[in-house]
């Protein structure tokens, strides 16, 4: 008897499973705000990542939240949507009103996503709200959930813009 790559994951937690349906729902104007082609007070914190799907071949549009950290963004990626990069595939992102090229890289080893966790929510602390992981008495993410949400899926993704090295995004 096989079983399905679907009953070996393991499945995330209800309160996980509510948030992804809420946020399905305001993704939907979201996406429209973002794809203006000016920059708006949403996109100072809010970014569009456009990628195809690996299984259906589709186009999709993901809203994602960012932090800006040196030459790169950092972005929380709890959905799948990030299963579909591929870090040799460039992916377009609409950034503040322009379109960007970017590579992303999945970061899954704890210790760095645990640094990159309190990069982002040292920028933005709705991050570590919307992340949902708890941090202890001394400014840290709980290292139990941090794993745990990791074996769930849980990865940073860091994005390198495309274009000369050392290049700062525009504000």
């Amino acid at each position: 008897m096989t079983v399905s790559a679907t009953q070996d994951a393991p499945k995330r937690p209800l309160n996980r499973r509510i948030q992804a349906f809420v946020m399905g729902k305001v993704n939907v104007p979201m996406r429209a705000l973002l794809r203006l082609p000016f920059a708006t007070p949403l996109s100072g914190r809010l970014m569009l990542v456009s990628f195809t799907g690996r299984r259906s071949g589709r186009r999709y549009q993901q809203p994602v939240s960012y932090v800006q950290d040196g030459d790169t963004l950092l972005t929380p990626g709890g959905g799948n949507w990030k299963l579909n990069l591929r870090g040799d595939e460039p992916i377009r992102l609409r950034l503040r009103g322009r379109d960007v090229v970017a590579r992303p890289e999945l970061v899954s080893d704890l210790d760095q996503v645990e640094r990159l966790l309190q990069v982002m929510t040292a920028a933005n602390p709705s991050v570590g709200r919307f992340v949902g992981l708890r941090k202890r008495p001394d400014g840290r993410i709980d290292r139990l959930q941090l794993e745990k949400a990791v074996h769930y899926g849980f990865r940073v993704v860091r994005w390198h813009l495309d274009g000369k090295r050392g290049e700062r995004i525009e504000r």
